[in-house]
């Protein structure tokens, strides 16, 4: 069942030209060329990713926040309650009015007893500013480095300056070592992302970085298995050249470097755009979806990778929406550049307001108040 399933699947017309296949994707007179197989050392790789990631952040961006100043901020921790705890981890993290008046009447606590209990609780599951700064000071690392290798490995490349190039020879194009290594890597880091999807930063596009993660691991592995390797090291080297100034930008973010931050947003959010929507699908795109049918006709292969190319292109715009309304807000505004994803703690300014509350029953009864004693009037006149 499953020999003929996989016979099936990687049937040659469909994921080649007419008249080309797996024959022609033989090593033969010290040729090599890419193999399915070869995926499978992607695998170790990234759980050495997972390794060295948690090294790094323990002897390197630990020190480095300390000495760029991250501070991180007091959190009260909810007290002790059975009963809200079991609310909040089994119905709701944000109970409605009525369901905080039940609450009240199963615990004795006052209304806003509870609703502090349950602002505190949500921001004892928030990731910590340490946390935040030490997940972009590795996605940094990786992004940077990743872009010089990428580069270095392309500066001499034809089809880094004529993208038809890409398609010269296609699909017997010999493998470089180069390639191999960029390919390996990049495809190894993104699985060491989706294997630790779940202890990570979560933000309020999480869905769509999951939908990015896996998107890019499809295309990393089809287009090796199919040698669109040309057009695959372009596309990394696009995504590659922008990321990490966005996430430079959220380390002196959470350093409290604020205008450090906002130039760097700002020249991230242009590069970005650049490479996103403009180079991206009016160049690459272009050349993998319309000068592809110049040479051969359409099959399901050339349909699929350009379908993996659309889904990116929309996760593309999704977030370029995201970066304009932030840089928009700095520029006209002059606001603070922030994450427009994270999910920020709550303040307890109910708590404020209680206090205040408190005071002023305190003033009714006792009068004024100064450094903590009651002020007695001792210049009052007796009426004669």
């Amino acid at each position: 069942m499953l020999s003929e399933l996989s016979e099936w699947f990687w049937q040659e017309r469909r994921w080649f030209p007419e008249g080309l296949g797996w024959a022609d994707l033989e090593d033969r007179d010290g040729r090599v060329y890419a193999k399915a197989q070869d995926l499978w050392a992607a695998l170790p790789i990234a759980l050495v990713f997972l390794v060295i990631r948690q090294i790094f952040e323990r002897t390197v961006a630990t020190p480095l926040a300390s000495l760029l100043g991250v501070k991180e901020t007091v959190r009260l921790k909810a007290p002790h309650s059975p009963t809200l705890e079991s609310y909040y981890c089994n119905i709701t993290k944000n109970p409605t009015q009525s369901s905080v008046a039940n609450l009240c009447k199963q615990t004795g606590y006052s209304e806003r007893q509870v609703q502090r209990w349950f602002r505190r609780r949500r921001n004892q599951d928030r990731p910590s500013l340490l946390k935040k700064f030490r997940e972009a000071s590795w996605r940094f690392t990786f992004y940077l480095l990743a872009f010089i290798a990428g580069l270095a490995a392309l500066i001499d490349k034809p089809w880094l300056y004529d993208l038809k190039e890409m398609w010269e020879g296609f699909p017997v194009l010999t493998l470089l070592p180069s390639q191999y290594w960029y390919y390996m890597i990049e495809l190894g880091f993104y699985s060491s992302l989706l294997f630790s999807v779940a202890s990570d930063v979560k933000r309020k596009d999480f869905k769509e970085q999951i939908v990015h993660h896996v998107a890019t691991i499809l295309l990393i592995s089809f287009s090796w298995c199919v040698n669109y390797i040309r057009a695959g090291t372009l596309i990394m080297l696009v995504h590659d050249s922008s990321d990490y100034l966005l996430e430079s930008a959220k380390m002196f973010n959470y350093a409290g470097w604020r205008n450090a931050c906002n130039y760097i947003f700002i020249v991230f959010a242009a590069i970005f755009i650049i490479t996103r929507l403009i180079f991206f699908p009016f160049w690459i795109i272009y050349c993998t979806w319309i000068y592809p049918v110049t040479i051969y006709k359409p099959f399901f292969g050339y349909y699929f990778f350009n379908g993996l190319l659309m889904v990116l292109q929309c996760l593309h715009i999704f977030w370029a929406v995201l970066i304009i309304r932030i840089a928009l807000r700095f520029l006209t505004n002059n606001e603070k550049v922030d994450d427009d994803r994270s999910d920020k703690d709550e303040t307890d300014e109910s708590e404020d307001e209680e206090k205040e509350a408190e005071d002023k029953n305190h003033l009714k009864k006792n009068g004024p108040v100064q450094n903590g004693h009651t002020v007695h009037n001792n210049n009052h006149r007796k009426t004669e």
